[in-house]
């Protein structure tokens, strides 16, 4: 067997081991750690728009939710795990391609690489608090307004704040528009799913992917927003994002649309881990 050929059946093998059943767990793992998140703070987010304005509907209400029940430690070690999970299964398909016909373009893992290092983020983040119960760096309101303020002390900052809005709005719409198309349907194995299942399914994945991409987006209108007002305080996080749809004409109960979207959003991640082609 020559070099070239060796070559390939190593890197052949390298992509059977990423998608064997270590890599699957992981992914799963995941999908189901992201249900979690997404479950409570749209209920937290339920929550504030019937008046309980003292909670915080972003990941660090919803950790601080979570550490307060009964074997909060060991469910928020089992999040932050499987979160590490998401993150390492991006990374194979950021190395080795993902799943259907084009899954080793260029684009698709690029896209994976930058999923990669979200996940990793976010898992930190929640196994720092496992560690010490301690939400480090303030709410997500506070670290979107942190971190406008130091992008825009930095020469032509406000045009990168601008652009980075821009990106985040378009990424909200792109999220909706697929969910609306249900263009989840080419990553599930809907062969074993009956009827019934596919329709739950899909309520879960039109609404919560649909909610999910309005909050993206209108989080981004008020990144744009604040860069062009050159006002690092009209940044929002999760949090205060969810609370301006209760400021709308349409009050609490957009909100309470919104929150529920976000909660079926969290199903549908539990669907995702269950049926997922990975």
């Amino acid at each position: 067997m020559n070099t070239s050929a060796m070559a390939q059946s190593g890197r052949f093998r390298a992509r059977q081991m990423a998608r064997g059943s270590v890599t699957e767990g992981a992914a799963r793992a995941g999908f189901a750690a992201r249900g979690v998140i997404y479950l409570l703070v749209g209920a937290l987010a339920l929550q504030i728009a019937f008046g309980d304005t003292g909670r915080q509907a972003d990941r660090g209400g919803a950790l601080q939710e979570l550490a307060q029940k009964p074997f909060g430690a060991v469910l928020l070690w089992a999040l932050g795990i499987g979160l590490v999970g998401m993150a390492l299964w991006r990374l194979s398909e950021a190395l080795f391609g993902s799943v259907g016909k084009d899954g080793r373009s260029a684009r698709k893992r690029l896209m994976a690489t930058v999923r990669c290092a979200f996940y990793v983020f976010v898992a930190y983040s929640v196994l720092t608090f496992a560690a010490s119960r301690h939400q480090s760096g303030g709410s997500s309101d506070q670290q979107s307004r942190d971190a406008t303020a130091r992008a825009l002390e930095i020469p032509a900052g406000q045009m990168l704040v601008g652009a980075a809005g821009l990106v985040i709005v378009g990424a909200g719409g792109w999220i909706a528009v697929r969910a609306v198309l249900r263009k989840y349907h080419d990553k599930l194995r809907l062969g074993q799913m009956s009827r019934r299942t596919r329709q739950l399914v899909d309520v879960t994945g039109v609404v919560g992917g649909a909610a999910r991409g309005l909050v993206f987006a209108v989080a981004g209108v008020f990144a744009v927003r604040a860069a062009i007002d050159y006002e690092p305080d009209k940044a929002k996080g999760l949090d205060d994002t969810l609370r301006t749809f209760a400021d709308t004409p349409l009050g609490p109960w957009l909100l309470v649309c919104v929150a529920a979207g976000l909660v079926l959003f969290g199903v549908f991640s539990f669907a995702m881990a269950r049926w997922r082609r990975v």
